[in-house]
């Protein structure tokens, strides 16, 4: 699959279970897994999911975190709305803090 051909949804199940649900590809498969889906082998494919009990605001950043990054990499993605951290959330602060900061002008060496 290539980002634009098949809508991927992040949803929470009927067991309260925040699962990921379309055809994932290798890259798609990948960036759940960095945001802490787990990926277990079915009789019909795979079920993709975050970590039981693990809070609601902690699966709320991380399904957040997930459609983000999908969404950045050009896939079509549907976030459950019940599932949308806010704009302060941790898994936000998380992305900026992890981007190194641009050198001053004390960073620069003179000759």
């Amino acid at each position: 699959m290539t980002p634009g051909t098949e809508r991927i949804r992040i949803v929470r199940g009927h067991g309260g279970q925040v699962e990921a649900l379309g055809r994932l590809d290798t890259l798609a498969a990948e960036v759940l897994r960095r945001a802490g889906f787990l990926t277990f082998p079915t009789l019909s494919g795979q079920w993709v999911r975050l970590p039981f009990d693990m809070g609601a605001e902690w699966e709320n950043e991380h399904a957040s975190w997930a459609a983000d990054m999908l969404t950045a990499a050009r896939y079509p993605i549907t976030l459950d709305p019940t599932l949308r951290a806010g704009p302060q959330s941790s898994a936000s602060s998380r992305a900026r803090s992890a981007t190194p900061p641009a050198p001053g002008p004390s960073a620069v060496h003179r000759h």
